[in-house]
């Protein structure tokens, strides 16, 4: 199960990326935002990423304006690691490399078409292990520390 959330910004957007999940027969929980109208991408973010921490849902994809707020929220919870990605090569690399769990985007600053793309990219990536999981788990480690 994937969770997916957005402000008013990413309102938009975020309705194009559940058809395309739809059509791929992926199955996801929309947090909202359910209007366009003015709201607070933090509320989306954190909401997302509980549901993503506590396991209810495996991995999330977040939308703002730029997607820097709303990762920023995101990430706030404890066990996230939101990945704000404008291409599909960082979506790739937050997957194989950074165990990324969740994946941020911003609708205001890219096109639909790549949009998509760098969701299936993220959706279809594996993590790699290896020595990337010790690096993954010295970030996680840095929480245990406030």
């Amino acid at each position: 199960m994937l969770a997916i959330g957005s402000d008013h910004g990413g309102y938009e957007l975020r309705q194009i990326i559940m058809k395309h999940l739809a059509e791929r027969g992926i199955e996801y929980r929309d947090f909202g935002t359910f209007s366009a109208e003015s709201c607070d991408y933090p509320d989306y973010g954190e909401a997302v990423g509980r549901a993503v921490a506590s396991g209810e849902c495996e991995r999330g994809i977040v939308v703002c304006g730029t997607g820097i707020g709303i990762s920023i929220a995101a990430n706030k919870v404890r066990g996230i690691r939101c990945a704000l990605c404008g291409d599909c090569y960082s979506a790739e690399m937050a997957r194989a490399h950074n165990n990324a769990n969740m994946l941020a985007l911003g609708a205001r600053v890219l096109g639909e078409g790549l949009a998509l793309k760098i969701v299936d990219t993220f959706l279809d990536t594996g993590f790699e292990g290896g020595r990337h999981a010790r690096r993954v788990a010295k970030i996680m480690a840095i929480e245990g520390r406030d």
